[in-house]
């Protein structure tokens, strides 16, 4: 996410419509009064109808629709609701003796049994398994080019993930049989889940070639002398639906890839009988079957031996029958279904390589960088350039600040660098500029105006203020005693325009306030580190930063063209060629969200607000000069990782789902645990880095699992805010005033003559 600090105020907007809201004469709750004037009657509360809000439905439709792809997916994969079980041989007795020794063929129709074989000289080529996108192609190439049909036998998981190939097996003469949709034995098998096999399988070839077949094949059949009394009822079953069940009398055995000789040796019937022989066009390495048909079928054709469909050789009418209306539309639409399931999987796939490449990426770069500078900044000596003595003005802009003013303008008195400071009271309702006021502290200054936003409030400070050097700050943020002293240091770099300092959560006893405890630590101070060493700090956070007034003065001040303020300021200084640094020791304690909807409200601005600032500065992509390598170098880094990363991260629990409900439960866990020791890793290096308890890490496997769905969420709503054009409110984050004191500050009596600001 966005690397900036808490800016929960109100920081008025452009519009009209983010003003304050001003207070309204009070109505009954069943009327309200219209623009005529007249009252309008209203239903009662208890009738009101709560609707979702949109910020919850677009993104939980969007992770139905993906997850019920997935579902799809895997249910045409043979991953959902597939039964592998084989039932072994049982006994015979109860299957007719004629069926025991009758032909290939076995119709149960209309309640008579009966069999039916191949007359001489004939061959029906059968293939079961298919169709398979590498190896069915090739079997029909060598079909057509020796002019022969034949049967095949295709589940319905594979004629709907390739329907073209079920269509050209008919559009070249070839017939179609089902062989179920999830290949099961069905002996296990209800009749409800038979008939739904079937039913499935025929949906599968309407969509694909337009037709419904009358030919069965069980999975795991043989001859008809194999026929056992678990197989014989469901035999009778799929005669009393219509279908004329083929097994095969004749067995290649090319599963077993036993050579091309033997694939043809066995294949070939003796003294000139007919027969329907087994092959398969799917189920793995085909090549043996392909090269034994390109040596077969000329053989026996020159032998005499016609190979033509099934029906064909019994002359019986053909097998297959149109599909016309509704049914159509309906194996149309799922075949379209499957079809976009494949696709959608597809992409999710290369977005997890995609997300999985930037985490990692992200992680090492975090890691490297991060420790160069900090061996950087702790070297013993190093300085920046001269101490900074100079006073500096801080700005304080404050909206209905009332429960914290006062922690945070106290924190302040004790800092050991000279400051005056600056209160902005951007039309506070609450009293926030009389509890300044009334604390009578030397060189605290309350400035009031009408309520028009943060930015507008620190352009104001900025006019107001006396010294070269400005520190802004947040309204709920408290101070330690050196954070000013150690903000301002790096100016001694006359190339530096603006640093950032190390914000840091206040409230972090709760779970909610651990985990973004974690996600500063880790992400944003982490992130900063990185950035700082690449030149191209995206965001200079509200909470605490630093900036010369000629830099502010040079980029035209605070501006109002984005919700994200901080980072819009941090991009312009980059383009006009200031460097902006980061102070690990400039420490300042912010008061984060504490429910979920506040924390909602909050990133839902940052992230939006980022996206602004990167279209805003859009162009330093294709300029020269500090804009241009700030637009190479950092708006790709930023887009990368605080706008695109978050959106796919969630995809890692996605498929960690997925896998363990229905994938290799063992490689995806081992795989995600993998992904969670980086970035434990990463989160154990940074709460060294920054001096950190390490017990709050104790919640981060939590965190990674519900925390990332949270921010995931509200990246995408922004996505779908700035893409159709919609307008983000404002939202004052409620305070709690939690924070007092840090832990560095010492308590003091206010007004204490021995700490003071410049006079």
């Amino acid at each position: 996410m966005n690397s900036r600090t808490n800016r929960g105020r109100s920081t008025g907007p452009r519009n009209s419509h983010a003003q304050p809201r001003r207070s309204q004469p009070p109505q009954s709750q069943s009327q309200t009064r219209s623009r005529g004037g007249r009252r309008r009657a209203q239903p009662p509360r208890g009738a009101k109808r709560r609707r979702l809000p949109l910020r919850y439905l677009l993104p939980s439709l969007l992770l139905v629709a993906l997850m019920a792809m997935l579902m799809l997916r895997g249910y045409t994969h043979s991953e959902i609701l597939a039964d592998h079980r084989v039932r072994p041989p049982v006994g015979t007795d109860k299957v007719p003796e004629k069926i025991l020794e009758g032909g290939p063929v076995i119709d149960t129709r209309g309640g008579h049994e009966e069999t039916l074989s191949v007359p001489r000289h004939r061959l029906v080529l059968t293939f079961d398994d298919g169709p398979d996108p590498e190896w069915t192609p090739k079997v029909l190439d060598v079909l057509k080019k020796h002019h022969a049909h034949g049967v095949f036998f295709v589940t319905g998981t594979m004629a709907s993930r390739y329907p073209d190939l079920v269509e050209r097996m008919v559009s070249e003469g070839h017939e179609v049989g089902l062989h179920t949709f999830n290949h099961p034995d069905l002996s296990y098998q209800s009749s409800s889940r038979i008939d739904w096999e079937l039913s499935q399988n025929q949906l599968a070839l309407a969509g694909a070639a337009g037709i419904r077949t009358s030919l069965f094949r069980p999975p795991y059949s043989s001859f008809s002398d194999a026929m056992d009394n678990a197989s014989w009822p469901v035999t009778k079953h799929i005669g009393g639906r219509g279908y004329l069940t083929v097994v095969n009398n004749t067995d290649s055995e090319d599963w077993k890839r036993p050579g091309v000789d033997e694939i043809i040796r066995r294949a070939t019937p003796k003294h000139g009988k007919g027969a329907v022989v087994l092959m398969h066009d799917s189920g793995g390495d085909r090549s043996q079957t392909v090269a034994a048909l390109d040596t077969f079928l000329p053989d026996l054709q020159d032998k005499g031996y016609h190979f033509t469909n099934l029906t064909e050789a019994l002359d019986a009418p053909s097998a297959h029958a149109p599909v016309t209306g509704l049914e159509l539309w309906k194996g149309k639409a799922w075949v379209f279904l499957v079809g976009a399931s494949e696709n959608i999987t597809g992409v999710l796939v290369v977005a997890l390589a995609v997300i999985g490449f930037l985490v990692l990426t992200r992680f090492g770069l975090m890691l490297l960088l991060s420790a160069v500078h900090a061996r950087r900044v702790r070297k013993r000596g190093f300085r920046w350039g001269p101490d900074i003595t100079e006073p500096v003005s801080v700005l304080v802009p404050a909206y209905n600040e009332a429960k914290c003013i006062e922690a945070t303008v106290r924190s302040l008195m004790t800092s050991d660098h000279p400051i005056e400071i600056i209160v902005i009271d951007d039309g506070s309702s609450d009293g926030t500029a009389l509890i300044v006021e009334g604390l009578r502290l030397p060189n605290v200054r309350v400035v009031r105006q009408q309520n028009a936003g943060k930015p507008a409030a620190l352009n104001r400070g900025i006019a107001n203020a006396r010294f070269d050097l400005i520190v802004m700050m947040d309204g709920d943020t408290v101070f330690e005693q050196s954070t000013v002293r150690e903000l301002v240091q790096p100016f001694g770099d006359p190339g530096v325009g603006a640093v950032a300092g190390n914000a840091k959560v206040g409230n972090r006893d709760s779970l909610i306030g651990a985990w973004q405890h974690i996600e500063y630590v880790m992400g944003f101070n982490l992130d900063r580190r990185m950035y700082d060493m690449l030149g191209c700090m995206p965001t200079i956070p509200g909470a605490v930063g630093a900036f010369r007034r000629s830099a502010l003065e040079r980029v035209g001040g605070m501006s109002d063209d984005t919700l994200a303020e901080d980072t819009d300021i941090t991009m312009a200084m980059h383009r006009d060629g200031w460097r902006v640094v980061y102070a690990e020791k400039a420490r300042a304690w912010t008061e984060a969200p504490e429910t979920v909807q506040q924390l909602w409200s909050q990133r839902y601005r940052w992230s939006y607000g980022t996206m602004q600032a990167i279209w805003k500065h859009r162009r330093s992509v294709i300029e020269s000069g500090p804009s241009g390598r700030f637009g190479r170098v950092g708006m790709p880094l930023v887009s990368l990782f605080m706008v695109l990363a978050p959106l796919l991260a969630p995809l890692i629990d996605v498929f960690l789902l997925y896998g363990l409900v229905f994938g290799p439960t063992q490689k995806t866990i081992i795989a995600w645990l993998g992904v969670l020791a980086v970035q434990a890793v990463c989160a154990a290096y940074a709460f060294r880095l920054d001096r950190e308890r390490m017990t709050h890490l104790i919640s981060l496997p939590l965190q990674q699992i519900l925390y990332r769905q949270l921010m995931y969420v509200v990246l995408l709503q922004s996505w779908i805010t700035a893409l159709t054009g919609g307008r983000l409110r404002w939202q004052k984050l409620r305070r709690t005033g939690v924070l007092g004191t840090p832990p560095s500050i010492p308590q003091q009596r206010t007004g204490s003559p021995d700490r003071r600001p410049v006079a």
